[in-house]
């Protein structure tokens, strides 16, 4: 369903993708591993188009997405559902409000049909009865879950995930990743996962690629990522301070911390 040949992005000097090659196949998981700066979160947001490839190309759906504007961008967009690291829910709206806001605007459906569709979309994700709640009445995982409903609202054919379990406790880590799978076997989804937290790549992944050097370096299966001898992927899932990935520290053609985040 998605075929990304060759792709580059750069921003000023720093060269973050440098010829991504990549298939996603209808209804598999996929996780992108990689560390912090690699390039992950860049890879969705050019699979969707919020930003655009300085070279390369992305087909999704049948049409390549470097060469759409921004209607045929909007249209496709409806075929993707969006979970962002930290829900981005907005503060001001309610729950109810939060999902039902992409049927608001791109459908004709009443009043009634929006408020079914938006308890149905809760009950995906184990949620009942806080349509009236405000995401600050919610707890970390609780809004987590808000946000997978409402990237489930348009009945998408994708899902991108985000960090899907960052600043969460083991426990509702799980109950995400649970959902994840859950949502991959119910409807049929396409995910893709970004993440560097190896338990959940391992329980919601088909397939794990690792992102180094602006390339994917490796692509296979759990089983075959944890067999791997190859020394940079031994030390990214070890956690492992010294090694490739360490030598001549990545980090340092960065700039300052937390000034730019890939």
């Amino acid at each position: 369903m998605i075929a990304i040949k060759n792709l580059h992005k750069a921003f000023e000097d720093h060269q973050v993708l440098n010829g991504v090659d990549l298939e996603i196949k209808t209804g598999e998981s996929l996780v992108v591993l990689g560390r912090s700066g690699s390039g992950k979160s860049v890879l969705l947001k050019l699979i969707i188009g919020l930003i655009r490839a300085d070279r390369g190309s992305i087909q999704a759906d049948g049409k390549e997405v470097t060469e759409l504007n921004y209607n045929q961008l909007s249209e496709l967009r409806k075929k993707f559902g969006m979970l962002f690291q930290m829900a981005a829910l907005f503060d001001s709206m309610t729950v109810r409000e939060n999902i039902a806001l992409a049927l608001e605007e791109h459908t004709d459906m009443s009043r009634e049909e929006i408020d079914r569709t938006v308890a149905e979309k809760l009950a995906l994700v184990n949620l009942y009865g806080i349509e009236d709640k405000k995401p600050s009445d919610l707890s970390g995982g609780m809004r987590k879950r808000v946000g997978l409903a409402r990237a489930l609202t348009m009945d998408p054919d994708y899902i991108l995930y985000d960090e899907p379990t960052t600043g969460l406790d083991p426990v509702n880590a799980q109950q995400i990743n649970e959902l994840i799978r859950t949502v991959q076997q119910k409807l049929g989804v396409t995910s893709i996962v970004v993440t560097h937290d190896m338990q959940s790549a391992y329980y919601v992944g088909d397939r794990l690629c690792l992102l180094y050097k602006g390339k994917i370096h490796f692509d296979g299966t759990p089983d075959e990522i944890q067999r791997s001898v190859d020394p940079v992927v031994s030390q990214f899932i070890r956690a492992e301070a010294e090694g490739p990935l360490t030598d001549g520290d990545e980090r340092l053609s960065q700039g300052p911390a937390g000034a730019r985040s890939y």
